[in-house]
């Protein structure tokens, strides 16, 4: 059985304009040849002609004629203008619509760079083609961060894998013995993969709004202060200074999961700490934004972050310096967690900073929750 020929543009155009003409046509046949001849006739007689005189005979004879002339030329004016119409509209809406679709097979082969310009065939091929480039540029970010993502994901477990895979032909082959030092170091590689796979089981999660959130009424001031004394250790360690700020006594109480909050706050820490040099210091905020928010901030004074890398610090395995911060055991999904878990609480997790160098500031804004109801004005 032979495949269904598709009709083109030009020949659905050619047959809309056909269909029109036709139905136009015979509703002038009818009129003509129905209505026409009997008001004709009635106004003839009207006129003094006899009712069966050769020149009333004559008279109708050359207006049927007449119609039938008219009728005629119509016909095929008609259809030089359907096929001139046609073509013209096809023409205009061909050659965009043929560029679409090979923008979308470049796309299908994996070329996510591909676009369509502006071709002004109107408002509606436009904005089509508009929301294409829109769909290629997102598809070529998500590419672009799965390549990286799983580039660093390869490298980060390559290491402790390789350590692994090093330790035990060694123990095989007797060159080394299992002791304290040996089952500290295996063991650390082992956790190593383990918190790599539980971040990005959590960071998926989070993503995916699969989390369950045991939320209940928290004061933020005790919020940072858990996470301040909970790394105070760490930091001192380093010779960074961390600085719990004054309590906003304003700042009031959240609706939250505490164990959860606890991670995010634990990981921008963290990641401050890991980018603030000795010497340098943290500072840690609750403080009141309007009426119905407040945010927690973690400002530091260490290596800062690029405004163009604004926008990427909270992608997966994103670092602005990838050799340093692998150096120091990070996975790079920290941010991402904390973003995801910060949203799963209505609230948003921002960074800023005036440039290299200059240090960095996370807010997160978390709605503030009262326990008595709101205000209505009248």
């Amino acid at each position: 059985m032979s495949p269904r020929h598709e009709r083109g543009l030009a020949s659905r155009f050619l047959i809309a304009q056909l269909l029109v003409v036709a139905a136009s046509l015979a509703a002038a046949v009818v009129v003509a040849s129905v209505a026409g001849p009997p008001i004709f006739h009635e106004h003839l007689i009207m006129a003094g002609h006899a009712e069966n005189s050769p020149e009333l005979f004559h008279v109708e004879q050359a207006y049927r004629d007449t119609n039938l002339i008219i009728l005629g030329v119509a016909l095929g004016t008609a259809l030089v203008c359907a096929l001139v119409a046609s073509a013209w509209c096809s023409r205009r809406l061909r050659a965009p619509l043929e560029r679409l679709t090979e923008a979308a097979r470049s796309m299908a082969r994996g070329r996510y760079d591909a676009r369509v310009p502006a071709m002004g065939a109107g408002a509606e091929v436009d904005a089509l083609a508009s929301s294409f480039n829109t769909m290629a540029a997102r598809l070529q970010r998500t590419e672009d961060t799965r390549r990286r993502m799983l580039s660093d994901l390869a490298h980060e477990m390559r290491t402790p894998i390789s350590v692994l895979a090093v330790y035990l032909e060694a123990l095989q082959d007797g060159v080394t013995r299992w002791d304290e030092t040996t089952g500290e170091l295996m063991s650390d590689q082992l956790g190593r993969l383990t918190r790599l796979v539980e971040d990005i089981n959590d960071v998926s999660r989070a993503e995916e709004g699969r989390i369950e959130l045991n939320r209940g009424e928290e004061k933020a001031g005790e919020l940072i202060r858990s996470a301040v004394e909970a790394h105070a250790e760490a930091y001192a360690a380093k010779g960074v200074n961390l600085v719990l700020e004054a309590e906003d006594d304003s700042a009031g109480i959240v609706e939250v999961d505490r164990q959860r909050m606890g991670q995010v706050l634990g990981n921008l820490l963290t990641n401050a700490l890991r980018h603030t040099p000795p010497g340098g210091a943290v500072r840690v905020r609750a403080t009141a934004h309007g009426p119905r928010r407040l945010a927690l901030v973690v400002a530091d004074t260490g290596d800062g972050i690029a405004g163009e890398h604004l926008p990427q610090v909270f992608e997966r395995f994103w670092r602005g310096d990838t050799a340093r911060d692998r150096d120091h055991g990070g996975s790079g999904i920290g941010l991402t967690i904390s973003r995801a878990l910060v949203e799963a609480h209505g609230g948003t997790l921002t960074a800023t900073s005036p440039g290299p160098g200059q240090g960095a500031i996370f807010t997160v804004e978390l709605p503030r929750h009262s326990s008595r109801p709101a205000k209505t004005s009248a």
